[in-house]
């Protein structure tokens, strides 16, 4: 067994994606890219064992609310990532900047047979706003983020330069109405 390959089962770590990072949404490239360069493998359709909150934010931007017991079970996949692929997930994510926090979750298959329960780690939408945009979402989630939901998306590249993801939060937050009065720039 070479060096790379240890590396890769030493530092694997399963990851739960509910949102854009799913096959077939708009994130879906860097898993891609993971996958092609042995970074990532695909282990299959699951479900959180928990209910929790996932509704949709500015933007179009699904967060998961970390308020087990409340919402839904959520549909989502399964990935198992290198140290090098969590480290890229957690950028697009912005751990750092306070976007979502990498949490513990327990998941479960979706596919026939022998269902199989795994702790994974998944990203969900920062304590410092988490509860408050559960409740601007009237305390109504959803099981799965679809593709009803992914068609309000709003790539990082259509987004407002002056502005962060952190400032359409705020704003969101504080807008009277379900939606947020900040729209891209091709609004």
């Amino acid at each position: 067994m070479s060096t790379t390959s240890t590396n890769h089962q030493l530092q694997s770590t399963k990851i739960f994606v509910y949102g854009t990072l799913k096959r077939g949404f708009p994130n879906h490239h860097l898993l891609e890219n993971l996958t092609a360069s042995n970074d990532a493998v695909f282990l299959g359709c699951y479900k959180t064992i928990n209910s929790y909150p996932l509704v949709c934010g500015p933007l179009g931007i699904p967060f998961l609310i970390n308020i087990p017991g409340s919402g839904h079970r959520v549909l989502g996949e399964l990935y198992s990532v290198s140290g090098q692929a969590l480290a890229r997930l957690d950028e697009l994510e912005g751990i750092s900047r306070g976007h979502y926090e990498r949490l513990s979750l327990e998941v479960v298959t979706e596919e026939e047979g022998e269902p199989r329960v795994t702790v994974a780690e998944g990203y969900f939408g920062h304590r410092s706003f988490g509860e408050e945009m559960w409740r601007k979402n009237g305390e109504l989630g959803m099981e799965e983020y679809m593709d009803k939901e992914g068609e309000k998306y709003v790539r990082v590249e259509d987004r407002d330069v002056g502005l962060n993801l952190r400032d359409y939060i705020r704003v969101y937050l504080q807008s009277h109405d379900h939606q947020s009065s900040i729209h891209h720039p091709s609004s």
